[in-house]
Order: C-alpha cells, then structure tokens, then sequence
C-alpha cells in the first residue's frame, strides 16, 4: 500500500539507504489530527529519506493507497524483501545498518 491521496509516494529511482530490523513509528506533531504512533514496524528499508518498505500490521488494506507516503506491506512480504534487498542485513550487527561502497543499496523505481 502506498500513500494515500495527499501523501503519495514520490515517484522516481532511488537506493536503500539504510535498514533496521525493527523500530517505532510515529508522525511528526502529537498535536496534529493524524497523529500516529506504532510500536515495533518490523522489516524497514529506507530508500527516499524517510520513505521505507515496512511491515504493517495495523491494517489489511494492501493495495490500497492507504499510508503515509510509506509502502506498507503483508509482514512476511516485507521480511522477503528485506532479506533479499541490499544491502544484507547483519542479525547480530548493530541496529540500523547501510549500505557500502562494495554493496550499495538495492535501486528502488517508484512508478505509476
């Protein structure tokens, strides 16, 4: 599920820039009518600044222009990719982990 009329996903070609395994979520103003905060998104592939492939549990809407300009997926969908996406994922390494010179990030196209 991509961004919901408002927030679409950008569209254009990009690298993952950064994954982590598992990380809370929320939107920027506490004060704002959408505010969001989700504990524990698993699976999380930036790859437009703060734009990521992620795990969502809170909805069954896939397909859906549902999220915040996020690609929301299915959890075990999002764990495939994360694992086969560069770059590889190091369990036992830190947290949140980049890409390198010798493995840069899977390219991304975002498209209508």
């Amino acid at each position: 599920s991509t961004g919901r009329p408002g927030r679409q996903t950008r569209e254009g070609t990009f690298r993952i820039w950064t994954k982590t395994r598992i990380q809370d979520m929320d939107s920027d103003n506490p004060a704002a009518d959408d505010y969001y905060f989700l504990p524990d998104v698993e699976w999380v592939q930036y790859f437009d600044g703060e734009i990521a492939f992620h795990a969502a549990y809170w909805h069954d809407d896939f397909g859906t222009p549902v999220s915040s300009g996020c690609i929301n997926m299915r959890p075990d969908a999002a764990r495939w990719l994360f694992e086969w996406a560069g770059p590889w994922y190091d369990m036992d390494g830190p947290a949140w982990q980049a890409p390198s010179a010798g493995e840069p990030g899977t390219l991304v196209v975002v498209h209508e």
